[in-house]
């Protein structure tokens, strides 16, 4: 299975529009391939280089097995696609983009897709990004990872 962005590659800089500096739009995903038995999506993004450990930007799951992108600005349109939000490190329940402390230099951003082998996570509302991922690797059956890189 392989996660892409049209906005920008693997290890490259995220534009300023995906960020807190720009719109603060998630930003387009692609996924190839996922792998047989693949019945739902969870989407997560963070910083690893955040000062005060991992930073949990976004939590996207119970996508639909048969959704394979979202377009910019998808966290906006959860509903509509069909998938849920969970709480980020920003205390909210939708994206917040890249925002690393200014001089810090650059930050590594993981959006990783995990392919699920069951239709919905069943957890309840207000569960935060971490706690996602913890339900999320029980029933993981492949991952994919593109990072971007983001500094201000």
């Amino acid at each position: 299975m392989r996660l892409e962005s049209p906005a920008f590659r693997n290890k490259a800089r995220i534009p300023t529009t995906y960020t807190c500096d720009g719109d603060d739009l998630s930003p387009p995903l692609e996924w190839f391939d996922p792998p047989q038995g693949a019945r739902s999506f969870v989407l997560l993004c963070d910083d690893p280089d955040a000062p005060g450990g991992t930073w949990h930007h976004w939590a996207a799951y119970n996508i639909p097995h048969a959704v394979r992108s979202l377009p910019a600005g998808a966290a906006g349109q959860a509903k509509m696609i069909g998938f849920e939000h969970a709480i980020n490190d920003f205390e909210r329940a939708t994206y917040g983009g890249p925002c690393p402390p200014r001089g810090h230099g650059p930050h590594h951003y993981r959006f990783r897709l995990l392919a699920l082998s069951v239709v919905e996570l069943h957890v309840g509302h207000g569960c935060s990004c971490a706690e996602i991922e913890r339900e999320a690797r029980k029933r993981c059956i492949e991952e994919a990872v593109l990072v971007g890189i983001y500094g201000r």
